[in-house]
């Protein structure tokens, strides 16, 4: 009896891509396939003395300490271990996960939306949705060069993404004056790598990590004490204040893109405030809707629905809106800019949607040939959705995920 030939497989985005793509329609054992997009992902592999309060933050990747790469992943372990977590997910997570992106068409700033939509009880259902839409999105952007769950500000036009989120957390231990013995807080902590990155740097500080995904944190405890570091991490929605540290207990504080998912910034400024010490340092890096955005520009409000879900962003925040929510809890604001280089990510964040957008094309050719259960295309279809109206909106000036806030609470 003839057998039909296998589907074609769609052309590679990378010429490096094709002998994965190969593999993938001579066999289809899953542990086969398992180790097909190892290939494929080791393939798009290839494509510091301080001064207190320095603020020169010009640092070229070429000159980055082994401390800061040692502190990184294996990429390839990593790559296998979030492939199976995937691989292996219920529907019931997949479901929860789409379904979570109902809090993206929202916004903290229209109560009665959130109400109609979510209940009289929408900030729980809002940490439903957190917990769910990232107790799946680490997985998936651990599948590039994204686990840190963070596009970084462009600080090397020659540096990698990689490379760009090592210079930019550097810029963060300077700015915040990172020395040993500090005890520093890390709002949003995500799987523990950026504190993993500063308790390196930097031996004998230690970080304090929160976050709302028990899956991240327990990510996190595992992948430090891996490294022998003191860093510890704690389950807790930041939205539950108080937050459970004493008066003054934390030398530094340090947040990367978290604070749309806050719903009262300035009451939860006036708690960080309460946490640290007089003369202490907090670095804050987020995302903003820029002065050029008019939300009654019809281009401007459609893409501006499109990306907010892409970013994971609940709230719109504006540089003054966080600046006046910084300096009404007490602190005095140092920097608030831009940290790109010339004002734009764009050259970052289309870096990572081409990578993912490869990494669709031959999971889609795995499904279509039942190698990989239906709901990877899920998944990846919507982690790849809208990712060119992020690069728009970056190079209209619309927005920035690289808005650098530094402030410090006085001494007195």
């Amino acid at each position: 009896m003839a057998t039909a030939a296998p589907p074609a497989l769609p052309q590679p985005a990378h010429p490096e891509m094709d002998s994965f793509a190969q593999r993938a329609s001579d066999s289809s054992d899953s542990s086969s396939h398992e180790g097909v997009v190892e290939e494929k992902h080791q393939a798009s592999l290839k494509s510091t003395g301080r001064r207190k309060h320095d603020n020169s933050d010009g640092l070229p990747p070429d000159i980055l300490d082994p401390l800061d790469k040692a502190s990184l992943s294996s990429r390839s372990r990593t790559f296998r271990t979030s492939f199976k977590y995937l691989r292996n997910l219920t529907s019931r997570q997949v479901d929860d996960f789409m379904a979570s992106y109902i809090i993206y068409n929202l916004d903290w700033a229209d109560e009665a939306a959130m109400v109609a939509a979510l209940g009289p009880s929408y900030r729980h259902r809002v940490g439903e949705c957190l917990r769910s839409y990232y107790g799946v999105l680490n997985h998936l952007c651990a599948l590039g060069s994204v686990e840190k769950m963070y596009i970084p500000p462009l600080m090397d036009k020659r540096a990698t993404v990689l490379e760009n989120q090592l210079l930019y957390e550097r810029a963060i231990a300077r700015s915040i004056d990172l020395q040993p013995g500090d005890r520093v807080l890390d709002l949003g902590c995500g799987r523990g790598r950026v504190a993993a990155h500063m308790a390196t740097a930097i031996p004998g500080a230690k970080i304090t990590g929160i976050n709302i995904d028990p899956n991240q944190i327990a990510q996190a405890r595992k992948f430090n004490v891996e490294r022998g570091l003191p860093n510890e991490f704690i389950v807790r929605d930041f939205n539950d204040l108080p937050l459970p540290f004493a008066d003054g207990q934390f030398d530094a504080f340090y947040q990367i893109q978290a604070l749309s998912l806050c719903k009262d910034l300035p009451v939860l400024f006036k708690e960080i405030y309460r946490v640290v010490k007089p003369g202490a340092r907090i670095s804050l890096l987020d995302w903003v809707s820029l002065p050029a955005y008019d939300p009654t520009n019809e281009e401007h409000a459609e893409l501006m629905r499109r990306v907010k879900p892409l970013i994971g962003a609940v709230g719109t925040p504006t540089p003054a809106s966080l600046e006046n929510a910084v300096e009404s809890a007490g602190f005095t604001v140092i920097k608030s800019e831009n940290a790109s280089q010339g004002g734009l990510q764009s050259p970052l964040i289309d870096k990572v949607d081409i990578y993912f957008r490869g990494v669709r094309q031959m999971i889609l050719a795995l499904v279509k040939l039942r190698c990989l259960p239906p709901h990877f295309k899920t998944l990846i279809d919507r982690l790849c959705l809208d990712g060119q109206a992020f690069v728009k909106m970056d190079n209209m000036r619309l927005i920035t995920t690289s808005y650098w806030v530094v402030a410090e609470k006085p001494l007195q």
